[in-house]
Order: structure tokens, then sequence, then C-alpha cells
């Protein structure tokens, strides 16, 4: 496939992701949340926009350790979220019930497909978050968020 090719699915694939992310996805998760459901896979990023200086919220599978947590951003730095972190790489994040003060910082170097397996607990929840992530990315990057306070 040419890489012409290649970014053009890519951006379709984003635009779809996009579409249905913010159609259905996130309002699910928010909606779930609003009732106290919560997945130990799903944290939210609060990002400062970069044009509206307004405080940006957004669901994503993450996993937390004692330092930090990582994220994969599956559209790379074509997110809203990734631009806002490129602007300003200050964020909050909330692990279950807390909201951390962070920062980001994308991590090209890392292993995306051993990162998004390490998400889940167990063999079968692994290969299915894996494969779902890898099913919607375009252009995966990770992304460390390192607790500051």
């Amino acid at each position: 496939m040419s890489s012409a090719s290649s970014g053009s699915s890519g951006l379709r694939k984003f635009k779809f992701e996009r579409r249905v992310g913010r159609a259905v996805v996130n309002p699910l998760v928010a909606a779930l949340e609003r009732r106290g459901i919560r997945s130990a896979l799903v944290v939210e990023l609060e990002t400062t926009g970069r044009k509206s200086g307004a405080p940006r919220r957004v669901p994503l599978t993450g996993s937390a350790d004692g330092d930090g947590v990582w994220v994969i951003s599956q559209h790379g730095h074509r997110a809203g979220w990734a631009h806002n972190i490129e602007a300003d790489p200050r964020v909050r994040v909330r692990v279950g019930d807390k909201w951390r003060n962070g920062t980001a910082a994308f991590e090209p170097d890392d292993d995306i497909r051993a990162r998004a397996r390490s998400f889940a607990r167990g063999k079968v929840s692994a290969a299915a978050t894996a494969l779902a992530m890898r099913a919607m990315e375009s252009d995966p990057i990770s992304v460390r968020i390192t607790y500051t306070d």
C-alpha cells in the first residue's frame, strides 16, 4: 500500500472513530458514570483547550500505577486532546474517584501493542482490549501522564 493511500485510510478511520466516540462512546461512558458505574479501564483526562483555554474532558482507556497513568492516543497527534497536550502538557486525570495533577508526554518509543495488552487484567480481557484498540487506531502513540501532586 502506498503511503498516500495509507494516510487517507488513517484519516478516514480517524474521522469515523471521532464520530462514533462523540456520538456514542463518550455519552455512554458519561451516562454510566453518572449512575456510579465506572470501569477500571477508564480514566478521565482533563486538558486545557488550546484555543478556548477552557477545561476539556475525555474518557480514555488507561492504566494507572503509583507514579502516573499510561494512555494511548489511537490517532496520535490528530486527537483533539493530543493537540491540547502539545500546547500545554499540564493535565488532570481521574483514576477511580480521585483527580490527580500531572504532566503528559508523548512516548513514541513505547511498544503500543504491549502497552494496550497491559491495560486489562487476564489473558482474554487483555487480548480483547488490544484488539479493540487496534481496530480503531490510525496512528497510535503512547502517552505517559506523570503525577505532579
